[in-house]
């Protein structure tokens, strides 16, 4: 019995260390999911910004192609 004494510690030890990576890793992949949300969450504005922005062109270039229709004699 008294053999297993020095391997206690050894293995106690080993046991935090591999608690505290597990930790270490849930608590990365838990902040890495927050800026993946976040990302998407910009991602989303972003090409809702940007699909607002493509619509009021194309309604711009429809009037200013309207207009030169209108411009343009008949053949």
């Amino acid at each position: 019995a008294g053999a297993d004494k020095p391997e206690e510690p050894k293995a106690l030890v080993q046991k935090v260390q591999e608690l505290a990576q597990k930790a270490t890793a849930m608590a990365k992949d838990a902040f890495s999911r927050v800026r993946e949300s976040e990302a998407a969450q910009q991602a989303r504005q972003w090409l809702s910004d940007s699909a607002e922005l493509a619509k009021q062109r194309l309604v711009w270039l429809k009037e200013q192609l309207a207009e030169l229709w209108k411009k343009t004699p008949a053949a």
